[in-house]
């Protein structure tokens, strides 16, 4: 099997896994969810994420890159929300490819960066910056 066909194979295993567990795992009240706007549907989309709040930035890394449902999403409509600890916070997403998302992956919790390593394709793995502007008023 090529290197490409074993990334291809891997990440339409892990997606598929993963959309059946954040089906469930979004649910939970402490998760940290990230919600972006649908880019053909318009309707909120939530992710569960893991990352790190510094200051008024939420830092996380996309697993799949570009590849990622939320990152396109973000793509076409980067206001975003993130929910911390059960408050939602509105914000405004930047893609940044020319930072280095192992060195970012190091300074995130750990547990959600060996996931993100493991389940990774590749090296599409993209950092994601967060702008919070304060709490929301939405739940």
């Amino acid at each position: 099997m090529s290197s490409s066909s074993y990334s291809e194979t891997k990440y339409r295993a892990v997606t598929a896994f993963q959309r059946r567990l954040n089906a469930l795992v979004r649910r939970l009240p402490g998760q940290t969810l990230l919600e972006t706007t649908g880019r053909v549907s318009g309707r909120p989309r939530r992710t569960p994420v893991g990352g790190r709040r510094t200051g008024d930035s939420f830092w996380l890394v996309s697993e799949f890159g570009e590849r990622s449902q939320y990152v396109r999403n973000i793509k076409a409509d980067p206001r975003v929300r993130v929910r911390l600890r059960g408050r939602w916070y509105p914000g405004t997403a930047h893609l940044l490819p020319d930072d280095d998302p192992l060195a970012r992956l190091r300074r995130l919790p750990r547990y959600n960066s060996l996931a993100v390593r493991a389940m990774g394709v590749g090296t599409g793995l993209l950092t994601v910056r967060v702008e919070l502007e304060g709490p929301g008023t939405k739940s």
